[in-house]
This record gives C-alpha cells, structure tokens and sequence, in this order.
C-alpha cells in the first residue's frame, strides 16, 4: 500500500479506538489476509468478518506472523502487551474510510467502469490503448467490490497519468459506497443490458443503480447508448478492431471511445487488442508440474499479485518464476529482480528469449509472465497436453457462489461441498482448495477412492463417503474418511471391521431415506439402530442425514413432508443419544428454497457452479465453466452435399461448415446432431449439420474465420442452455466432460 501514516492520523481517519501503547513509526501498508502476510514493518491488519468467520480468528496466526497493528470490531480475549488494537464499529467501513481519504491525496484523474459484464476487458483495453502515451495506473484483475475498490485504491501511488478502477454493485446501496470511496473524474458504463443482476429487482433498477457512479463525473461514456463516432479518424480505428463477434466488439468500441478522449491510438494498438484468456490461467504440466500462465499484462502492480497468487497455489512444493520479457520491457528487470528477492523467490529466470535448455520442472509449480509469443511458446513444451479444446473453471466465480449461499443460511450453519465425481468434472485438488478459503467446513464424495485423493492432496478437513462399499471400510479407516451408513446389514459389517482393529467411537453418518427411496434406513427402523448403537462403542453418529427428492420444485407437497419425517428421525434420537450430532438435509437446490429447513449443516454441489431452478437465485450467482474449442478446418460445399456418417443430413444451400475438434467422446453429446445443437463462433449461433462424431463436430458457419474462437458453453450459450439442448441436465454435461480435454483454471 502507498500510505504514510502515523498511528495516531491513522487511528483518527477510521474513526478508532485504541488500547494498547502507540509505538513511533509510520503505517505504511495494510493486509485483510492472514495468508498473504510478507511484510511486518508498518503493516495493519484488518480482521474483516466473513459469512462463517470473526476476523478475530485470525489475529493469532497474524500476530505470530510479526503483525503488531489490528483493526477489529470487538477486543479479542487475549490481548498481547506489545500490540495495538484498533476498535471500530465496522472492520470494511473502516477500510473504506481510509481508501477515501488516500483517493483524496491523488491528484491525477480516475475513470471508474462498472456495467453488467465487460468492465475488467474494458478496463484491460483502454490500459492497452493508453499505455504508450500516459502513465495510467489500474485496480488489478477483477478488484471491484466493496472490498477490492479498496484495496484497488490503497495500492495506487501518489505519482500518475490517470488510474482505471472497476466498481460492481450486487445490491442496492452498494454503489453509493464506491462512489464515496472513487470520487471518479469520469465514468464509464459498458452495459446494464445482461438480465437481472444479483440482487436488483430489474435491468431498470441496475441501470439506476450504475446512475450513481456517475455523479459529479465531467463526462461518462454509456456503452448502451454509443453511436458511431464522428470522426474519420475513429472510424479508421473501428476498422482495426481484430474481433467480430458482438460482446468484444462492445466491449472494444466503449474501450476506444474511452482512450480517445485522452488522446490519439495508433492503429497498431487498435490492432493488438489482447484476448483476455490469459489471467492468472493454472494448466497442469509435464512430469507433475503446474503451470500458471499470467501473460495477459506485466507491470510491477499486477506482478506482485502474482506472486501471491503463486504461493497460494504452491502450498509446501518448490516454485519457479519465468519472467519473458520485450525488448521495451527490460527496464522492468531490476525493480522485478528486486521483488523476486523480498518475496524469497529462489529459482527465477528473467528472459528476453527462450533458452535452448530449459530449467527442470518436475513437481514444481511455475508461474510464467510476461510477453504473450514467448510464454505461448514456453507452455508448448511445459503443457501436459495439447487437446485444442478447453475448459475453463473460473475459481473465483466459485467463491462467489460459494459466498451467496452462505448470505442465505444462518452464521452457525456448517456447509458441506459435495466433489464425487472429480467434483463434478472440474477436478477436485484446486476446486477443494479454493472451497477451503471461502470457508467450507466438510467434504463430500461418493466413493472412498475419491476421499483417497483429497487426502493425498493435503486436504485434511472431514470427509463423507456417501457411498460407502464395504470393500471400502479398510480404506475409510487407513485415511480417515467417514462413512455413511444406510442399513443394518452396512452398520453390522462396518461394526466388525472396526471391532478388528480394535477402535472405538469412529465417526460415521446415518442416512435416513424420508421419501426418496434410494439409499437409507427406514423410519421405523430407529429402534433397531439406535439399539445397535447403544451395544456397540465402536461407532459415533457424527450426523444424520436425508436428501429431498423434488427441492427444485418449492412447491411440491413432498417436500414439506420429507421435512415433517426427518424433523421427527433427528428429534428421536437427539433425545436417546448421549452426545450433539450434525443434522443435514438440503441440497443447493433446498439451500436456496428452505432455508428453515437448513438444520445445521447443507451440502453444496451445482449450485457452486452457478446452476439454480430459482431463477431470482440463480441471477445471483456466476457462471465457473467457460468450454471453447477451435476451427481445425472451414470448407465451402455446394446445397444438396450431405456432411457426416450416414449422409444424414443434406445442405439446403452452398454453404460454408466448420470443422471443429470436438465429440461425443469429449462430451459433446452425439443427440445434439443435424441442428439439434451448435456453437457460437465470432457471436454468429452456428448449428450442426450432420451428426456428432467421437471426435469432432460439423458447424454451419457461413461467416467464420479460420483463428476464430468456439465457444460451445460460454457467455453466449450458457451451461443450461446447452443441457437442455441436449435434453438432460447441467450434471451431465459437467461429468461427461472427458479428462483428455484440457483443464485451466483462473482465480480473479
């Protein structure tokens, strides 16, 4: 952070009260995140709270960490005699106070850029455009929420050109507050026209929320009400724009309306617009490395982002850093040098090309930055696989989700987040580390070998086998999963494994079956279990369970009785057991729907992919997967040619079709041939013609480019949307996804 404080000035912006002996000296930056505490000298933290959490849990670990200075809602229980406490009345407003008054010492103009989707690519853009002529300063990655603008703000210096910051709004009343913080000279408005946002009511009332970030701007450029511009020289521009499809196109005609009115863009900047794919992009490499990819942009700012980024991935394994560098690039090498050493980065390489021998990368992860021809090269030979199509898991979208379920349930529910089936396709190592941080508090999975694999990847918080085989229980015992149990005959064998080994009072989860009819005990079969649980010490109820047959339909009657019967099996035994156990009973679906019926534990599974029945709900939540591919060959054809196996389907007209490296074999589902489903490519809705091979598809594309992008789920053709085309459900599509199509990840 850029700040210069002594603790009394500080102490007086955020409005604090303070015990403990001020010592001399300036605070100079402040941290929210125990974990990603590198300095000490003039740091402060901030104990934000969470859904789940005090910030108070966390001064311990940042005291430890050499943290002297917190900033917290309530006094902790122990206080230490060589540390300051700061006392507010709220830990985010007191933070947004003092990046308020930082934005008051700036003297350079800021343009804020908010909108329902575009504002990181707009904001990313004008950088671009404006880069070569201005120093222009920017909130880094996807920093916009009531949290981020403020971190975004404190990080800005005194000394620039211009600064971009991105604020987004998710309810009412949110944007008057990044207003205050912002202050903007200007503002920019990229759409509002994306449905329901979040929480807001309508389209109406999102625009009317944006309104506000505008007030006292000298000038806004609205994204829904850009018309051409009036200039020959910008229409010449307009021309240089190297996409086609609608969204990009938007999104680069507000970015230049925007860099225009700070001066001239050469048409080679125009030209060069960046795909923004490349953020913070996590792919797995050879021999047990992973590969994180931040080409998008290098400045110093964004490269101590990641650098955090790769310690958090990293946990306990080696790391390497490959800077690769421009030739106007090279008086960054020092200053990055500099942050390389203070961040203890032991193995790093600055390049301006790629060296003929590589450095060993096995089991290391490696964080590549910089030019994107050369990092484009280097992940050539450091990818594990080549498979030109991708699919991509945005980690932070779900977090978000993650986020919005828990603003549903009471601060004492437990959140339990289902991962079988390599949780659901995405793959269970980063999901489960990213569902960690956000506060989760079990695991759950269908089968004890995927528990294995948690445990192998260092995850240590409890897990729920649902599907418990008893070939299994060794395997439960040896890594300490726990079991559900669903009928006498499981109980009684279970019982006498661990009777074996001679343990006692082992963790396992009672499944009741209230009306589904799959897996369970019966109801009138309490007696006979908790009479099996009275004989035998070996076995401790951890919790009981049950699963609504039709939560997607708030309405149904079963329901309300499934709810009645399980509120009856928990009240049974909570009055014959001698100890407190869980209680769970709603999936994301009920979590959404009957949040009195949240007991205490709901276990998450779709719904953390942004896929909800409730539709005010789902306008809430984001979207994590993103499934594009690539043309691998365009072929005119004349009308009555027939395309595919079977000649069944022929063209009604000459027609250009697109070849594309995808099939029924990668999961796109072979029912979506001749029409019934298809692909965007540059924004143009391109059909099937033929039908679905096991590894490629057959496209309408009349107007498609060679280098075009293939979005088969996406912002254009979301993941319902595809599901349903294809007549089953987004589970489906997520678990059919096969492991040989290649895997990203990226965390904004």
């Amino acid at each position: 952070m850029k700040l210069q404080l002594s603790p009394s000035q500080f102490s007086d912006i955020i409005n604090a009260k303070c015990i403990g002996a001020f010592k001399d000296g300036l605070i100079q930056e402040v941290v929210y995140d125990s974990r990603k505490i590198t300095r000490t000298s003039g740091v402060v933290f901030f104990g934000l709270n969470g859904p789940k959490r005090s910030g108070k849990d966390f001064v311990a670990t940042a005291y430890e960490k050499g943290i002297r200075f917190f900033v917290l809602d309530c006094a902790p229980t122990t206080l230490a005699a060589d540390a300051n406490y700061l006392i507010v009345d709220d830990v985010l407003f007191a933070l947004q106070a003092l990046a308020a008054f930082h934005r008051k010492q700036l003297k350079y103009p800021i343009v804020a850029i908010a909108g329902a989707i575009g504002k990181t690519t707009v904001k990313e853009w004008i950088y671009h455009l404006l880069a070569d002529q201005l120093n222009v300063l920017r909130s880094p990655k996807s920093y916009n929420s009531q949290l981020g603008v403020a971190i975004a703000l404190l990080e800005l210096p005194i000394e620039g050109d211009l600064a971009l910051i991105e604020a987004a709004a998710t309810k009412p009343g949110e944007m008057e507050r990044l207003h205050a913080m912002i202050a903007p000279t200007y503002a920019v408005l990229t759409t509002a026209n994306a449905g329901l946002r979040h929480e807001f009511s309508s389209t109406l009332a999102y625009r009317e929320a944006l309104k506000q970030l505008t007030i006292g701007a000298e000038w806004i450029i609205d994204g829904d009400a850009l018309h051409d511009f009036d200039t020959a020289n910008a229409a010449a521009l307009l021309k240089q724009i190297p996409f086609s499809d609608p969204v990009r196109m938007h999104n680069a005609r507000v970015a230049l309306a925007c860099a225009l009115r700070f001066g001239n863009c050469t048409p080679q900047a125009v030209a060069t617009l960046p795909k923004l794919a490349n953020r913070l992009e996590t792919f797995e490499g050879l021999h047990g490395a992973t590969l994180i990819n931040d080409s998008y942009t290098l400045d110093l700012l964004a490269f101590e982002g990641s650098l955090a980024f790769l310690k958090s991935v990293s946990q306990d394994k080696a790391t390497v850093v490959c800077c690769l560098l421009d030739e106007h690039q090279l008086h960054f090498k020092a200053e990055l040098q500099r942050l390389l050493e203070a961040d203890h980065c032991r193995e790093y390489y600055i390049w301006t090309a790629l060296p003929e021998q590589l450095p060993t990368i096995d089991n290391k992860v490696v964080l590549i930055k910089g030019n994107q021809q050369l990092t484009a090269a280097l992940l050539s030979k450091w990818k594990r696989q080549t498979h030109s199509t991708v699919v991509r898991y945005d980690l932070s979208a779900l977090e978000h989700n993650l986020k919005q379920y828990q603003q549903n349930l009471a601060p004492t529910t437990q959140i339990l987040a289902m991962l079988k089936a390599q949780a659901y396709g995405a793959g269970m190592d980063q999901i489960a580390q990213q569902l960690i941080a956000g506060g989760v508090n079990y695991f759950g999975v269908a089968y004890a070998d995927e528990g294995v694999l948690l445990r192998e990847a260092g995850i240590k918080l409890p897990i729920l086998v649902m599907n418990a085989e008893p070939a299994s229980f060794e395997t439960c015992i040896l890594h300490q999963l726990e079991p559900a149990v669903y009928s006498l005959a499981h109980l009684d064998a279970f019982i006498r494994v661990l009777i074996a080994h001679n343990i006692q009072a082992y963790p396992i989860h009672l499944k009741f079956d209230t009306g589904m009819h799959r897996l369970g005990f019966l109801p009138q079969q309490m007696e006979q279990v908790l009479q099996t649980l009275s004989a035998q010490p070996e076995v401790l109820v951890k919790s009981i369970y049950s699963h609504m047959a039709c939560a997607d339909e708030p309405h149904h009657p079963m329901n309300a009785q499934q709810i009645s019967i399980f509120k009856e099996i928990c009240d049974y035994f909570e009055n014959a057991l001698p100890y407190a156990f869980i209680k769970h009973l709603l999936n994301s679906e009920g979590a959404a729907h009957f949040p009195e019926a949240q007991f205490d534990m709901v276990r998450l599974g779709i719904g953390l992919f942004g896929v909800n029945h409730d539709a005010l709900f789902e306008a809430k939540l984001k979207p994590v997967i993103t499934w594009t591919s690539q043309i691998s060959q365009l072929k005119q054809l004349n009308k009555g040619d027939f395309v595919g196996y079977g000649s069944s389907q022929a063209l009604a007209e000459d027609s250009q079709i697109a070849i594309i490296p995808v099939g029924y074999a990668d999961g796109f589902k072979r029912n979506l041939s001749n029409g019934a489903g298809g692909v965007y490519i540059d924004g143009m809705y391109c059909p099937t013609i033929g039908r679905v091979c096991m590894d490629m598809i057959m496209v309408l594309a009349p107007n498609a480019r060679p280098d075009a992008e293939v979005e088969i789920i996406g912002v254009q053709q979301p993941l319902n949307d595809f599901a349903a085309k294809a007549h089953t459900l987004p589970y489906e599509i997520l678990t059919s996804i096969s492991p040989r199509v290649q895997r990203s990840y990226t965390n904004d």
